[in-house]
């Protein structure tokens, strides 16, 4: 069945072909109220849906706003879409997601980059773009020339986590201090044979955990076990606790281990593992994570950790992106303890 056409709708409505598509299509120069009820009446009873192309030429806006992510399944990106969704949604505006993958050094057959998304993002001439998933050390100089170009158009962009597109806005995450944090909460506590499960080298929310807890662990004049690397997920945590089990550090010294894993993802997979290996938290081995994501809710033992406003971060974001001069904003991280350390 054909589309209905906005001829169609004007002739209904007993308008103008331009008043229907002022009415319609989301122009600033809007007839009187009785007619404006008539026009949509109309469309609705002929069942016309509006041109996204046509609206956004009359308003000269998208009503789009574009998100990348590292991996949707995270529960710590879920939670950050959710916010900007309801942040967007309340601007009258829709989210585009897209799931790229974070830098590496092999990056995955078929796998889109977030230049790629970006791009993609810029050819749907969205309003703003969010980037939530942490940046490479250094930033890849393609993607920011991109951002630049995108930005010198009109668009706007903001980051979460990190502020590295010069003249975007952030919602700065203090990684560094808020890993500090929690190693000087443990050690209070007397826990001082410490190691930690780490992301791959070269991610900046990696490298920003890690130099906090080295600084803590140096600082309170703790032991330092050791900084294991694999990937920021699930799987990675095993794989860097099956690297922990390995290396013996758990077998050495008489006081318990507490090991630190730089997301509660990966500390969830270690606890899998430690489990498998009769290591079981925290019977034998205390653990830590960072960022309290919704689903540690459901976990046994329930997982100490920094705690992060995800949801709240990723409605920021959308506020900043969507401000005409987005800024910066600072998310301070909250140590939680429970059950695992």
């Amino acid at each position: 069945m054909a589309a209905v056409t906005l001829t169609e709708v004007a002739r209904r409505a007993g308008v103008s072909l331009a008043t229907a598509s002022r009415v319609l299509n989301g122009s600033s120069r809007t007839p009187s109220p009785d007619i404006a009820e008539r026009v949509r009446g109309a469309a609705t009873e002929l069942g016309y849906v509006a041109n996204a192309q046509a609206q956004a030429l009359a308003r000269a806006s998208t009503r789009l706003v574009g998100l990348v992510v590292h991996d949707i399944g995270d529960p710590y990106f879920s939670s950050i879409a959710r916010g900007v969704q309801g942040a967007a949604a309340e601007a009258q505006h829709q989210v585009l997601l897209a799931a790229a993958e974070a830098p590496r050094a092999q990056p995955q057959e078929g796998a889109t980059s977030v230049l790629a998304a970006v791009q993609a993002f810029v050819s749907y001439r969205v309003d703003a773009v969010i980037l939530a998933g942490s940046s490479s050390l250094p930033p890849d100089p393609a993607l920011l020339a991109a951002l630049a170009g995108y930005r010198d158009r009109g668009g706007r962009v903001v980051t979460i986590g990190q502020d590295w597109v010069p003249g975007a806005g952030a919602v700065l995450v203090d990684n560094q201090e808020g890993s500090a944090l929690l190693v000087r909460d443990l050690v209070a506590d007397g826990q001082r044979r410490l190691a930690y499960l780490a992301g791959p080298e070269g991610l900046a929310t990696v490298e920003d955990r890690v130099a906090g807890y080295r600084s803590a662990v140096a600082e309170a004049g703790a032991e330092d076990l050791g900084v294991f690397r694999d990937s920021f997920d699930s799987a990675g945590g095993e794989r860097a606790a099956r690297q922990l089990l390995e290396a013996g550090v758990l077998d050495s010294g008489g006081e318990p281990v507490t090991v630190l894993a730089a997301n509660d993802v990966m500390a969830l997979g270690a606890a899998a593992e430690l489990g498998r290996a009769g290591r079981p938290v925290p019977e034998r081995v205390r653990l830590a994570g960072f960022d309290d994501i919704p689903s540690l809710a459901y976990s046994t033992p329930a997982l100490t950790t920094v705690r992060l406003p995800l949801e709240q971060m990723g409605a920021r974001a959308a506020a900043l992106a969507l401000s005409p001069t987005p800024g910066l904003e600072h998310v301070a991280g909250e140590v939680v303890r429970r059950a695992s350390a």
